[in-house]
């Protein structure tokens, strides 16, 4: 007899010092002020970042495993089901085998009717927990069993009503609701029995066409093994709910500890104010936090040198301009008006004191515009005939004997007129402190790194080995220098030219024989940035 059936529908669906100084001190507070309300503003945030942060996490974790779990419990009730219709297909083939044989396995008779066969089948059959069986008959009250059952269909009269209609037809699965539960049932109908004859003349009895006088039904109570399995995704959401708990706590405490150097940049922000730029931030771990401390310490280490640099100078030009002003304003306060010769000498006093202030004044624009971007333009320029140039304007700055003792051929990368600029400077400077008649070296070159070198060597005074580490500091003079014209800012300008190319300054000086002062240029170079071999130094004077 054919079997068919359908599934079941699922169940559900799925540091410092203090220096004193009106614009350091000015600047000072309104950093601190700002840094204050900054700082005002992080405390406010950290703790919304932290939560948020924790919230998010929480959240996530939590969808995730709703959602794994949610997956996980309908996949568990399809399994349920598939187990159950498998279970309920095999009842129904051993139904059939049963049927076919034509003999009651309990008595040894053969079958005389469909009933006899659901009677030995319903005896045969050895129900689980939460199964039931019983028998449709047409126009009787159903065969019932008289094994202690778990499950009781024929109780159930609302079921009895949905079963009566299935006795014609063929095996088929079905799921039925009721009031009181869920049922998966199978509907085995039995054909009308007939005797056949066998080998030995005896007869038996054997199913025929026909419409069916019975039928086997066993029911599951399908409500019952889902709640089993929903007891152990009870257990999972129980634990899952633990588990976020937990995770919650944790992030939160870790959280905690990784934000740590946000709330010390605060603290240090907030402590950064007035005078006191000392504040830095303790530093720890090897985190990109950690990074971020060093990289605000090494801000507020340049914003500290910046203020004092300012305070200095600031008191350097003042004391500067002080000497002239006052000088200017004591000779126009007592030049005597009626005398045009007093008048001339105080105009002319007046006018080399004004040039003086003028030269400071541009120094101290060149030096403020340093730190810009286009303070230097490097284009490719030939080391060698920037050399001849320069030692073409050098010649008429003084009664000197002028040599190059040697030339670079090369190409570099430069901004021509500032390294002219610094040479003259340095030229400058050797022949203010040289005698006349005295040799002054002019050269170029490049050395075993590539690196383009430009130096000026003089046979002057010298200076002194303890000023050698403070030569190229703003308005420092040595003792050689105190008394000659000057404000010492020129080797400022040097060193800043120098730096501005990537490059650097260096000095080698024995006071009563000389100095010499060596521009070092990065490594000779096209426009494209290719290197080029060092070039042999032609030899010359």
């Amino acid at each position: 007899m054919a079997e068919s059936g359908q599934p079941p529908p699922p169940a559900g669906r799925l540091r410092g010092r203090r220096a004193p100084g009106i614009a350091r001190g000015a600047a000072a507070r309104t950093i601190g002020a700002a840094a204050r309300t900054i700082g005002a503003g992080a405390r406010a945030r950290r703790a919304t970042v932290r939560a948020r942060l924790v919230t998010t996490q929480v959240v996530l974790t939590a969808m995730a495993l709703a959602f794994s779990g949610t997956v996980a419990y309908l996949l568990a009730l399809e399994r349920t089901d598939a187990r159950l219709d498998k279970s309920l297909r095999q009842d129904a083939q051993e139904l059939h085998a049963l049927a076919a044989t034509g003999t009651n396995p309990v008595s040894g008779e053969s079958f005389a009717s469909a009933e006899d066969v659901v009677v030995a089948a319903i005896q045969l059959k050895v129900l689980a927990q939460d199964e039931g069986v019983l028998g449709l008959r047409r126009g009787k009250d159903p065969l019932i069993t008289r094994q202690s059952a778990p499950l009781r269909p024929e109780s159930d009269p609302e079921l009895l009503r949905a079963l009566t209609p299935m006795l014609d037809g063929d095996t088929r699965l079905r799921t039925i609701r009721t009031k009181v539960t869920d049922y998966r049932v199978l509907v085995a109908p039995v054909a009308p029995v007939a005797p056949v004859a066998t080998a030995a003349n005896a007869t038996s009895a054997a199913p025929t066409a026909g419409k069916p006088a019975a039928a086997f039904v066993l029911v599951v109570d399908s409500r019952a093994e889902h709640a089993e399995t929903a007891r152990g995704f009870r257990t999972f959401a129980l634990v899952a709910v633990v588990a976020v708990a937990l995770i919650g706590f944790v992030g939160w405490i870790a959280a905690g500890r990784l934000l740590r150097p946000i709330r010390d940049i605060a603290r240090a922000a907030t402590a950064t104010g007035g005078a006191d730029l000392s504040a830095r931030i303790p530093v720890s771990g090897d985190t990109d936090l950690s990074d971020l401390s060093r990289a605000c310490n090494a801000m507020l280490d340049r914003l500290e040198d910046a203020f004092e640099s300012q305070r200095r100078l600031l008191d350097d030009v003042g004391h500067e301009l002080r000497t002239p002003l006052t000088i200017v304003r004591g000779h126009l306060e007592i030049v005597d008006l009626s005398d045009p010769e007093d008048i001339r000498a105080t105009r002319t006093l007046a006018m080399t004191e004004l040039d003086r202030m003028n030269r400071l004044v541009d120094d101290l624009t060149t030096l403020a515009t340093s730190s810009r971007p286009d303070f230097i333009r490097p284009v490719a320029t030939d080391i060698g005939r920037l050399t001849d140039d320069i030692l073409d304007k050098a010649r008429t700055l003084g009664d000197r004997t002028w040599r190059m003792p040697h030339r670079a051929d090369v190409v570099a990368l430069v901004d021509p007129q500032r390294v002219t600029q610094a040479c003259l400077q340095l030229i400058a400077n050797a022949v203010k402190f040289s005698h006349p008649g005295s040799v002054i070296d002019i050269g170029s070159r490049t050395d075993a790194d590539g690196w383009a070198q430009m130096w000026v060597g003089d046979e002057g005074v010298g200076i002194e080995a303890d000023f050698l580490g403070r030569v190229f500091d703003r308005f420092e003079r040595g003792k050689s220098a105190a008394a000659r014209d000057g404000a010492g800012l020129g080797l400022s300008i040097v060193r800043a030219i120098a730096v501005g190319h990537g490059g650097r300054v260096e000095v080698d000086s024995e006071p009563g024989r000389g100095s010499t002062f060596t521009l070092r240029l990065p490594p000779a170079a096209t426009e494209t940035g290719r290197a080029f071999p060092p070039a042999a130094e032609p030899t010359g004077g």
